[in-house]
């Protein structure tokens, strides 16, 4: 009999207890690591879910009415119409992710580079990940061509592909596919006989609101889960509530089946004060959406800072429309890093930055690529302050990057790059 999967801890988790213990320990250190969104709770939210504490029974398994008719009609309001019968909510989504693995079965495709928890839940899904690589600068999807060609393969090979998995927009790298690419998905995703899962958690985080990231539910329907929450978009990761949406056919209503099940004994249901405070929140009341559209334009604000600084000491980056990440490649300065510090891979200067520098990020190693790369994943969103009256601040400024916190940590970030490459080469080979 085959053991449980081996699961290492997740990346981005085991990083922020790392970088806690140094800090509790007296040392100055720059976190980088996760996406937790460093903001403070909408006082409109903290009140719903005050009002609702006497709320203790389990409810229904798949959520209550309220919830699930609120979450369908922001999808409906994004161009997707959706039943509230084939609404499931959870205790966040990353665990609707895993449960949609454990329900759907097999193998699962995952983008290269991806989010670090989607090839470990596969395995822990008793599946397997069939990594395929994103077109550039398209994060989050797996290029359609290569996708059709690995899975055939992995098909011949006796491998039971059953989903693909994808980010809009994306972790690690901030970027968002391209229209074209999504159509051509749902195309590949349909000839293939593969359900999407598309987890769009950072769908609100697209800076530019008249340009937001399309769903591939728009170009294949009736094979297209979404999931979505409200860990980014009004930081509530400690809240933990998410929603999924099911396609309205056969396919959908198995899997609500399926999905309903497994929540049934993992679960049982999402918590009852917390789905109001959801409930109210997917609603998308004016206060909301006025915190939303602020904390999108410091997200934005403090990215393009950082990734300034980035450019400007010599690593390429693909233009960053959404979240609050940045994907760097420090190819360019390969050789002075390896001559000023012995380093060579993305694993060892991950490691050269925390030791040397005080500055947690995460290595293209920890969202599928080799260890080679010398790319790395950094994380701003807990840049904005460590006091909530610090962070309101930084909401309300009309130039975050220029106050004296998130100031000295841009020009930190610039310093390190400085004296991680050292002086160029005056007489490059």
């Amino acid at each position: 009999m085959a053991g449980p999967a081996t699961v290492t801890m997740s990346a981005t988790l085991a990083a922020d207890e790392a970088l806690a213990r140094r800090r509790r320990a007296g040392e100055q250190v720059i976190t980088m690591t996760s996406g937790e969104i460093g903001l403070p709770v909408h006082p409109v939210l903290r009140r719903v879910l005050a009002e609702s504490a006497g709320q203790n029974a389990y409810g229904p398994v798949a959520g209550g009415s309220a919830l699930r008719e609120a979450a369908a009609g922001y999808w409906r309001r994004r161009g997707l119409d959706t039943d509230p019968g084939l609404v499931v909510a959870g205790p966040g989504s990353k665990p609707l992710l895993f449960a949609l693995l454990l329900a759907i079965g097999g193998d699962t495709v995952v983008p290269v580079p991806g989010w670090v928890s989607y090839a470990a839940q596969a395995r822990l899904a008793g599946g397997q990940p069939i990594g395929v690589p994103i077109r550039p600068g398209e994060g989050g999807v797996p290029d359609p061509v290569a996708l059709r060609e690995v899975v055939t393969r992995a098909r011949a090979a006796g491998r039971d592909p059953r989903c693909v998995v994808v980010t809009v927009p994306d972790n690690p790298t901030g970027t968002v596919a391209h229209d074209g690419t999504l159509r051509e998905l749902g195309e590949a995703a349909r000839e293939l006989g593969l359900v999407i899962v598309s987890d769009e958690i950072y769908g609100d985080l697209v800076f530019d609101a008249a340009a937001p990231a399309v769903s591939p539910a728009r170009f294949a329907p009736e094979r297209t889960v979404t999931t979505t929450g409200l860990t980014k978009n009004l930081a509530l990761g400690g809240w933990r509530t998410g929603v999924a949406r099911l396609p309205a056919n056969d396919l959908g209503r198995d899997l609500r089946t399926a999905l309903v099940g497994v929540a049934s004994q993992i679960w049982s249901s999402p918590a009852a004060p917390v789905q109001s405070a959801a409930a109210y929140a997917f609603s998308e009341p004016s206060e909301l959406t006025a915190h939303l559209g602020a904390s999108r334009r410091l997200h934005e604000a403090v990215i393009r800072a950082v990734a300034g600084r980035l450019v400007a000491a010599g690593a390429l980056l693909a233009p960053v429309r959404a979240t609050c990440y940045l994907y760097p490649d420090l190819e360019p300065l390969r050789a002075r890093i390896a001559r000023r510090h012995d380093v060579h891979t993305g694993d060892g200067l991950t490691r050269l930055l925390l030791d040397r520098y005080g500055i947690g990020v995460l290595p293209a190693s920890a969202f599928g690529e080799r260890a080679e790369p010398l790319r790395l994943r950094l994380a701003t969103s807990r840049l904005y302050g460590d006091t909530d009256e610090q962070r309101w601040a930084a909401l309300a400024a009309d130039d975050p990057p220029s106050l004296p916190w998130i100031r000295s940590v841009v020009d930190r970030i610039e310093e390190v790059v400085a004296d991680l490459a050292g002086p160029a080469d005056p007489y490059p080979r």
